[in-house]
């Protein structure tokens, strides 16, 4: 009797114990599922402070991101990743490996022309000055922020375009380039007549001729009827 008592309480007890064993690991199992959840959703997202820009050629521009940090996270932990979007071929406008820039990544399109600010990027700010700007840098930028526990993407839009200045005196100049000079004209000019005084000019001689033709043939029908007259009837 005693020894079955014994054995009932021992029974219990490891029921109780893997009980409890498995809430334990029913417990870890959805910490597990939260952490990981957290670290996929995450909270790390990289925005653009503008999603278009507008500038004229050979002037400067400061395109600018924003990222989430972390208190207390090193440089040495990002990585950047920026380019320059177009129908031909990307081009690599920015790169940062670990905090250390790598200008040989850049393409020759950006080569002198780029500069970071780095004392903003412990802030999560990515500032990126682009000097002398010309028209073919016009197009989708695309950059990419990596860190050690996550990472993300934001784009802008960069349109440049030609001085105001150069497009205003191209305007009167394409008109002139497509006149001709009529070689009528200009004689009619160098001898000081117009198209019009030369139309009255030949109505008035028309006229002259006409009254001198008529003249004529009246004075010689007259003078055949009076040498008719002379003459006499005929026997």
């Amino acid at each position: 009797m005693t020894s079955f008592s014994s054995y009932v309480k021992r029974s219990e007890l490891f029921h109780r114990c893997s009980v409890s064993s498995h809430r334990k690991k029913v417990i870890y199992i959805i910490l597990l599922l939260i952490n990981l959840t957290s670290s996929v959703c995450g909270t790390f997202v990289v925005n653009v402070t503008q999603t278009s820009y507008q500038a004229e050629e050979n002037h400067n521009i400061t395109l600018e991101w924003m990222f989430t940090t972390k208190p207390g996270s090193s440089l040495h932990s990002l990585y950047i990743y920026c380019e320059l979007l177009t129908d031909l071929r990307p081009s690599v406008l920015f790169r940062l490996h670990g905090g250390v820039e790598v200008p040989e990544s850049q393409d020759e399109q950006f080569t002198g022309r780029v500069q970071c600010d780095k004392d903003v990027l412990r802030e999560g700010r990515l500032r990126l000055h682009v000097s002398r700007l010309r028209t073919d840098d016009s197009g989708l930028y695309m950059c990419e922020v990596d860190t050690r526990y996550d990472g993300s993407t934001a784009t802008c839009q960069l349109t440049v375009t030609e001085p105001k200045s150069a497009q205003k005196t191209e305007t009167p100049l394409q008109p002139i380039s497509l006149q001709t000079s009529d070689p009528t004209e200009d004689k009619d000019v160098k001898s000081g007549l117009s198209s019009q005084s030369r139309v009255i000019l030949i109505v008035v001689f028309c006229i002259l001729l006409a009254i001198i033709v008529v003249g004529v043939t009246g004075y010689l029908i007259h003078k055949y009827r009076k040498w008719e007259h002379m003459k006499g009837p005929v026997v």
